[in-house]
C-alpha cells in the first residue's frame, strides 16, 4: 500500500496569540518547512484538516508555522499533539538512499527465499536494521552495502544476501 502522506512532524503547543503554532520538525532539514505551500494537521486515522502555510520560521528545535484559517491562540491550542504531514508528491528526493517510508512495505528476498515483507527500519546509530515479518517469523536484516544487493521501489522489492549463520535454518545444517 503506497504511503500517501508523510509525517515531517508534531504540534507542540500554541505560540503567541495570533494562532501560531509551534511544531517539533521529524526531519535533518526543518528549513524544508519554509518551502512548504500546504500542511495536513492530522489527529488520528479519520481525523485531518489541510491548511495553507501563510508562513514558516525554523528557530533552534522547533518551527512555527503560522497557517490559513488559525488566527488566535484558542483555536491553535486545539491541535496540540496532531501530526504535521505533507503528501507524499511534496517530498523532497534523496540525493542518496531512500527515506524509511518508502522501505517500509518491500517484499525481501535473500537470493530467491521469501523472507517477507520489510515492517520497520530501526537506526542502531552504527547501521540501521530491517525488520522484516515473514514465514521464518521475524528476521532482521543489516541495513549494510556487503548485505543489501538491490532495492527496487518500482517493483516492491529488496534483494539481500545474508551472511551464513543469520538464519535458524543455517545454523542447524
Amino acid at each position: 500500500m503506497p504511503v500517501e502522506t508523510v509525517l515531517i512532524g508534531r504540534v507542540t503547543r500554541a505560540q503567541g496569540v495570533h494562532g501560531e503554532l509551534r511544531v517539533t520538525p521529524f526531519t535533518y532539514d526543518p528549513k524544508r518547512y519554509e518551502e512548504l505551500r500546504e500542511v495536513i494537521l492530522q489527529a488520528d486515522a479519520q481525523t485531518r484538516r489541510r491548511f495553507a502555510v501563510h508562513q514558516a520560521k525554523v528557530q533552534a528545535d522547533a518551527v512555527y508555522l503560522a497557517l490559513e484559517g488559525i488566527h488566535d491562540r484558542n483555536l491553535a491550542e486545539t491541535f496540540r499533539g496532531w501530526e504535521v504531514r505533507i503528501d507524499r508528491k511534496d517530498v523532497r528526493p534523496l540525493a542518496e538512499g531512500w527515506y524509511y517510508f518508502e522501505l517500509e512495505g518491500l517484499r525481501v528476498y535473500d537470493r530467491e527465499d521469501d523472507l517477507g515483507v520489510l515492517k520497520q527500519v530501526v537506526a542502531t546509530g552504527a547501521n540501521d536494521v530491517y525488520v522484516v515479518e515473514g514465514p521464518r517469523g521475524q528476521v532482521c536484516v543489516p541495513a549494510l552495502k556487503s548485505v543489501v544487493q538491490e532495492v527496487d521501489l518500482a517493483q516492491g522489492v529488496m534483494r539481500v544476501m545474508l551472511p551464513p549463520g543469520m538464519l535458524e535454518d543455517d545454523e542447524k545444517s
